[in-house]
Parts: C-alpha cells; structure tokens; sequence
C-alpha cells in the first residue's frame, strides 16, 4: 500500500513539475512577446516622428525659399527701373504702393526697404536731391565714414526705417559686406522684432548693376553695387502658421533653432525650456540659403505613445495557442503511432504493388515473345500450305487464317513497343533510306484495302525534300502506317492523301494557324473559314482548310524544278550532315472524331468508341505510340478533326540530310530503282481536279515524264489533231501518252466517243498516244476497252506506273535484264547453294529449311550450338580462306591456321 502511494505521488510530483515548468515556460513567452511588441512600437513611434519633423522642415524651407525668391524678383525690379531709367521712374511712393499690393506673395516678411549705397563723396549731393539728412540707427546725424546705406524705398510697414544708414547697425554692416562679396542673401541672429515683439530674422540682398558676369571677383561685385534690399522675417509666425495648417501637431513639440555658435545655439521658434518625451527626439536640418549660419528644426513627442493592446492581447494570445498546442501535440502523438502502422502498411501493399507491376512488365514481355515464336511458325506452315495444291475452301480457310495471324503478330508488336516506351528502352536508328520508296511501299499496303471500298489514296512529296535521308525508316515507316491505317479503317468514300514538305515552306504559308495536339479549331458545327471547302483531292470536303488547292499549289514545284537531282551517294557525316525537318500530313475524309473523344485520342487504350458492339477493332495504342514515337524524332503531332468530315493528322519530324559517300550507290540497297527510259518523254494529263492533278504529275515526274495537265478531254483532242483526223503539232511536240481520270473518261459524249474510236483505227494516225485510264476500283478495268490501251489502277506508284507504261508502250525494261528479281532470280541465286540454319525451335527450323529448298537450295539444320559446329566444319571443308575468316567473325568460332582443330569461341550462355 505504502508503494502504491510512492509510486502514485511520484506520477504526482513529475506532473506537477512538468505544468510548473510549462507555466513558466509560458509566462517567459510572454514577457518575450510584449518587450519585442513594446520595442516595435517604440520603433515605429521613432519612424513617424522621423517623418513628421522632416515634412515640417520641408516644407518651412520651401516656404522660406519662395519668399527669397520674390525678394530676389524685387531686387531686379529696383535695378532696371531705378537704375536703368533716366530718368528713375521708381519713387517712395511707387515702391510703397507696389510692395503693399504683392505683399501676399511674401507672407512671411514684415515688410521691405532699399538701401542705396551712397560714398562719403557723394553724400551731399544725395542729400541734396533726397531733402532729407542720413542718420544712425538711433535717429542722430550719421558721422563721417567711407560709405553709407540709407533706406530711401520702404513697404509701408516698415516706413520707420526711411533716412536711417543701415551701416550704422554693428550686425546689419556686417550682413551688408557679406552679402555683397557672396551676391547670396544673408541672414542676421535672432532677435526681437520692434512691432510684433516675436523673434526674427533680417535678410539682406545686394542689388547689383546690369552687366555684372557670372564669375565677377570680389572687387568687382563691390565695385557694381547700386543698394541692399532688406526684409525682416517673422520666424515665429512662420512656423506658427505652418504647424497650424498640418494634422498631428497636438502630439509633438517643434523648436527651430540658430546654431551657428553649437555652444551656444540660439532658440528661434518653440518652448524656451524642454517639454514633452525627452526619451524620443528628432533633429532635422533646415538650409535658409545663407551658407555662414546653420539651423536646426528639433522634434520629440508631447507625451509617451500609448501602448497598444495588441502587446498585450497579443502575447496572451500565444499564450492561449501554446497551450492548445500541448493538447494537439499529445493528441497528435496518439494519432502519429496510428498514421505510422498505416503507412507500414501501405509501403508494404506499394512493394506488392511495384512487385506485382514489373511481374506484369516481365510476364507481357515473355508472353508476347513467346507467342510470337510459334505464331512465326504458324504463318510460316500456312505460306508453306498455300504453296500445295488446295481446293478452294481449303485455300480460303489458308488465307483467313494467315490474315488472323498477321493481325495478331501486329498487335503482339505495338504491346511490346508499348512496353519498350514505358520502359524508355526504345531507341531510334540513324540509317540512310529513301522517303518516296517508303511511301510507295505504305501505299501497296493498303492500296487492296482502298480498290475495295473504291476510295483515292495517294502520297505527295514536295520536290524540295531529299530522296534520301539518314534517319529510322522503320519507325517513320510505322507512323505513317498507324495514321494510313487508321484512315483506311474509319474512311468509306472520298480520299486519303499523305503529304511531305519542308516545315519551313509549311510553316510560311500557314503561319498564325497552328493548333496544339488537342483540336483546337472546331466548333459545335464543325464549321471552318478559309479556302474552298470541296477542292480536294477527291471532290469531299476535308476537315483542315490548310491543305487546300490556294495553299497546296504554293508548294508545288515550279517548272522545270523536277528535273532537280538530289545526291543520293552518301553516307552520314557528322560535321557535313544537315537537319532537316520534315512535315508530314494525312487527310482523310472519314467519320471524324467526335468532340467528346477529341481530348483523349493520344491515350493509350483509349477509343472513340469503347463500347462492346463497336463497329471498328483495334488496341487504341497505335496513336498513343505513333506521339511517342515522333517525339523521339524530335517532332509533335497534331490533329484536326470534324465529325462526319474526315481528320487531318499532322507531324513533324527531324532527319539528317546525307552529304556525300565515298563509293557505292544506295539506291540499290535503299529503294527499288526507277527505269530511265521514260526521261525526256511527253505525256498528257486529262484531270478537273487540281489537287489529284498534281499527284499524278509528281509520280509521272519521278520517272522523268513532262507533263501536261488539261481539264477536259475534248480540249486536249482538239490541241492533238485537226478535224480531218491529222495531228495538229509536230511529231517531237506529240505526247506519249494521254492519261484519263475515270470522272473525266464518264462525263465524255458518245459522239467525241465515236470520234476517239475512228481517230485510233485511222491509218492516217502514226505515233498515236496511248490512251490509259486511271481508276480507284477493279471495275473501272472493263470501262472502254476498245478505246483503252491499258488501265493503272490507284492508288499511283512509280515503279508501277513504270511497269504499266513499259507494257502500254512496249518498252523493253532494260534495268530488269541487269538485275532480275523476283521468283525467278531466286532460283538462280539459291541453286545447288549450301546454306546451313541454326534455331531451336522445330517448327521455325523447317519453315526456314522448307522455304530454302524450295528455291533448290541444300540445307543443313542444327538445333545448337554443338551441331552447328560440326555442320559447319563439314560445309567449310571446300571454302577459301578469305570466306573462312568472315564466317568465323559473324559466328563467333575461332580457328587455327591449318584448319587442325575446332573450338567455339563462347558468346553467351545459351550458345
């Protein structure tokens, strides 16, 4: 029991000590608070006293220097007409009468008088004229001396002073010779005016002759003075009058005082003895314009500032937070052990969930690689199928699924692209490639797919970008896919056009209508200004008006610019390279995007229409892949999109130019080469529709082939022969060929019909122009057969046009007896050949050997590593050396000089 209560009285005791402590803790806060409180106050009472005796001064200054001023203005008055006028046109009377009425202009002077300076030799005479004796300040006769100032001009007010010698006054002498030799107005001591009985101050001013320089010496300003002009000032009324007119002035104390002499400095204005807080003072300076004396103007407060109740309230306060504080802080301890099992908690589910997450990363990555092996195989096997002699059920259930399986080999590669951006682990190549071979290739892709819905697909390039750069033709050849592709699926009639400029020449014509990546430019209604809403590629309205015929013309080459040639032997060259920065646009005339969806179209997984029964298919990352892809060349993607219109898709992107290359030519290896049998040849373009004009001009250019574009077919007749059936220009001005749009080969009569039949079958015609129909569908190949040499189906490319005019013309295509290709090079190229394939997977191995001995090769498998040593030694025994030593560097084997022994030289694990 007794421990208890120790034990009880102990908790007691430290609880009491600790409140005991955190009172005075508190109480020593407080007194803290009120000194710094009392302290700051004291600090601002100082600085608005500080500003107060400083206005005051300022402004009694000013005040004092205005008066001079207008003593300065009087003191010129009197020298030009007193001295200047013969005779004086200034009298008493006058003077008197003038300082009475502008005696407002000087408020602060009891009145004025004039002084002349008279000589002792010219005492008499002045005497003479003025009827009057010069006499001392105490009204006797003044004595004989070098030199006189009697007042003989005087303000009514101070008309005592008239006939007295200022020079008999000990301090006005003095005043007068100081004011003569400085040319500055001088003041005397304080003393006791004799009317007002206040204390003043006498000002002098000397009144100089006309012609005095501004440098004049000493002698010389005595020599040209003509009189003193003096004022007495009523410093008490001044200042007086002044506190009177500004607030505050019950709360503090002024004095002005005349310290010349600091040890005895002499009161001017305020209470003879110290009144008011002493512990509080200012001194300002105050400058009247006499350099030889010194006043100061002295301030303090009438009584102590009060102190304010925030030094009280204001501790108190913190008092009362301080101890609310204590009870937050041991609630808050309570709640923080609470909080940190909580956060144990969640570090622990983030660890899961990070864990979980690169499981994922892992688990997608593996997966999607493995199905792709045997999804290689399969398509492999399904090649290898169709390859044998199948019925037609069986051959069509072959293709859909080949189709099946491609379009899951897609979406496998944009999930592991995906995968790859997340990760920051895709990297962009720098390779040299040719820009117009990889459209020509995206265009063959599709081109099935827009035949089949009928629809113009078509590529631009401007003649002023390089037809080879070094870059990643892989990555750009992917983006423009996704977008095409994207087209193709949400377009059913109208167009789609890809163009490529320079974005310098696009930037000039569309400057001040850039958008940011959302839409920024559509309405409810989907309406644009601009250019003409129809005059497009195929006729429909397009969603950007910036790709219109007013502005695309613009970037059309000019004549004779097609015959540019760009350096295709190159290579990348560090210091000679050169960016270039491309932009590339697709436009389609499709459904649009609706507004809603416009926002989110750049998210990954994210469809303009995300319900189950959507007509569309797709991931919704191809967008999303084809932005991070194009930041990566340095560029941003755009979209301009109205619903029920078409998109326009835009993006720019960032190459090299290759320069020069020491040997070789890529073309080869870069893009399928062009014919040049077509250079120099004419041909003939009936179209109505400028935009399609100018894109079939530019592929016919790339072969070499002038064009000339009309609008109507009857027109270009009529310019080829005369009525009689004879051609009406020179064979050398006769175009090869005459291409036909399908809408301008419907709209043609019957009778220009018959016309165009007799005109083929004449005998009379010699090196007729083949005449070729452009089309979109497979049914435009039987439209006017008769009339027809041949039909180019769209969408345009150059090497099959090439081939559709070599087969029109009957033009023997010398490029393919240098290089054959196809079915028949392979054979010739793979026969009786060994070729050894290395995989360990089954399937891929017999898709490759199968595909191999197809074409008559011999074919040796190995599974791994150590069959493909021995199947090497045995396929190497008849090899040069020279083919030795390249084999063994891109296998990684090592071998001695005479070929005794064979050991692998160990890559990785797995080999």
């Amino acid at each position: 029991m007794g421990s208890d209560m120790t034990v009880a009285g102990r908790r007691w005791w430290q609880t009491w000590t600790a409140w005991t402590l955190w009172l005075l803790l508190m109480l020593s806060m407080w007194t803290m608070i009120y000194w710094y409180n009392l302290i700051s106050t004291m600090a601002t009472a100082e600085e608005a006293l500080i500003s107060m005796c400083d206005e005051r001064a300022r402004m009694l200054q000013d005040q004092f220097a205005v008066s001079v001023n207008h003593v300065h203005a009087l003191a010129v008055l009197i020298s030009t007409f007193h001295f200047q006028k013969n005779p004086s046109v200034m009298d008493q009377d006058t003077f008197a009468f003038y300082t009475g009425m502008t005696s407002f202009e000087r408020p602060l002077l009891n009145g004025v008088a004039y002084a002349q300076r008279v000589l002792h030799s010219e005492r008499r005479n002045f005497e003479s004229q003025q009827g009057w004796t010069i006499k001392t300040m105490k009204g006797e006769p003044s004595p004989e001396q070098d030199e006189y100032a009697p007042v003989i001009f005087s303000q009514e007010t101070v008309s005592y002073l008239e006939v007295l010698d200022m020079m008999s006054g000990e301090e006005d002498r003095e005043n007068i010779l100081r004011s003569r030799a400085t040319g500055k107005a001088v003041l005397t001591n304080p003393f006791r005016l004799l009317e007002s009985n206040h204390l003043g101050v006498v000002l002098t001013l000397p009144v100089y002759r006309m012609g005095l320089p501004a440098d004049a010496t000493v002698e010389e300003r005595i020599e040209a003075t003509a009189g003193y002009l003096g004022g007495a000032f009523d410093v008490e009324s001044l200042v007086e009058n002044l506190l009177r007119k500004l607030a505050g002035n019950q709360d503090i104390v002024v004095n002005v005082y005349d310290v010349t002499n600091n040890s005895d400095p002499l009161i001017m204005y305020g209470p003879r003895y110290s009144e008011g807080y002493k512990l509080l003072s200012h001194v300002s300076m105050l400058d009247f314009g006499d350099p030889f004396r010194k006043h100061d103007m002295v301030c303090r407060y009438s009584q102590k500032p009060p102190i304010p109740w925030s030094a009280i309230t204001s501790p108190s306060g913190m008092v009362v937070i301080f101890m609310l504080v204590a009870y937050i802080l041991y609630a808050a301890q309570n709640r923080y052990v609470m909080v940190m099992e909580d956060c144990r908690k969640m570090e622990e589910l983030k660890v899961q969930a990070e864990a979980a997450d690169i499981a994922k990363s892992q688990f997608l990555a593996t997966v999607s690689h493995e199905i792709r092996t045997p999804m290689n195989g399969v398509l492999g096997m399904l090649d290898m199928l169709l390859d044998t002699d199948l019925n037609l059920a069986q051959k069509d259930y072959a293709q859909t699924a080949q189709v099946c399986g491609k379009a899951l080999i897609a979406l496998i590669n944009e999930v592991l692209d995906r995968a790859k951006i997340e990760a920051g682990k895709l990297e962009i190549e720098a390779v040299p490639f040719d820009l117009r071979s990889i459209l020509d290739d995206i265009l063959s892709l599709f081109s099935a797919k827009s035949r089949e819905k009928g629809i113009e697909l078509a590529a631009f390039v401007s003649n002023d970008v390089p037809e080879v750069l070094t870059g990643d033709p892989g990555r750009f050849r992917q983006i423009i896919t996704n977008l095409v592709g994207n087209s193709v699926k949400f377009t059913e009639r109208g167009h789609i056009l890809v163009q490529v400029h320079l974005a310098e020449h696009s930037n000039m014509l569309i400057e001040g209508m850039a958008c940011s990546d959302a839409n920024v430019r559509v309405d409810e209604v989907g309406t644009v200004s601009g250019c003409a809403k129809f005059n497009t590629l195929s006729g429909y309205e397009a969603a950007d008006d910036r790709n219109c015929w007013e502005k695309f013309k613009r970037l059309l080459p000019s004549e004779g610019s097609h015959d540019t040639v760009f350096s295709l032997n190159c290579v990348t060259d560090e210091k000679d390279s050169k960016r270039v920065t491309l932009m590339v646009s697709v436009e389609d005339t499709g459904i649009g995007i609706p507004l809603h969806a416009q926002q989110r179209v750049f998210t990954p997984f994210m469809q303009a229409d995300s319900s189950t029964s959507r007509n569309y298919g797709g991931t919704g990352i191809g967008l999303s892949i084809s932005k991070c892809l194009v930041e990566l060349m340095g560029g941003r993607i755009s979209f301009i999109s109205r619903p029920n219109i078409g998109s326009t898709f835009t993006f720019t992107a960032t190459f090299q130019q290759c320069t020069r290359n020491p040997g070789g030519d890529p073309k080869r290896s870069l893009s399928e080469e062009l014919p040049p049998c077509f250079k120099g040849m004419k041909a003939l373009l009936v179209d109505e529709k400028p935009v399609r004009s100018a894109v079939t001009s530019y592929h016919l250019q790339r072969l070499g082939i002038s064009v000339e574009v009309t609008e109507s077919l009857k027109i270009s007749l009529g310019a080829m022969f005369r009525k009689n059936g004879c051609f009406g220009i020179g064979n050398n001005r006769m175009p090869k060929v005459l291409l036909i749009e399908k809408e301008s080969w419907s709209n043609i009569d019957a009778c220009l019909r018959k016309q165009l039949l007799e005109w083929k079958n004449s005998d009379r015609v010699s090196n007729a122009p083949k005449v070729i129909l452009l089309g979109t569908s497979e049914c435009d190949k039987t439209k006017g057969e008769l009339l027809l040499d041949i039909v180019i189906m769209k969408p345009l490319r150059a090497s099959t046009v090439a081939v559709c005019l070599q087969q029109a013309l009957e033009v023997e295509n010398l490029l393919r007896k240098e290089l054959p290709n196809g079915p028949v090079f392979l054979p010739s190229l793979l026969m009786d050949k060994n070729i050894l394939v290395v995989d360990d997977n089954k399937v891929n191995l017999r898709v490759a050997a199968a595909a191999l001995k197809k074409y008559g090769a011999k074919v040796e498998c190995a599974e791994r590593g150590k069959w493909l040593f021995l199947s090497f030694k045995s396929l190497t025994s008849s090899m040069p050396a020279s083919w030795m030593s390249k084999c063994q560097r891109w296998m990684g084997l090592r071998l001695p000089a005479k070929y005794g022994s064979w050991r692998m030289k160990p890559k990785s694990k797995q080999g």
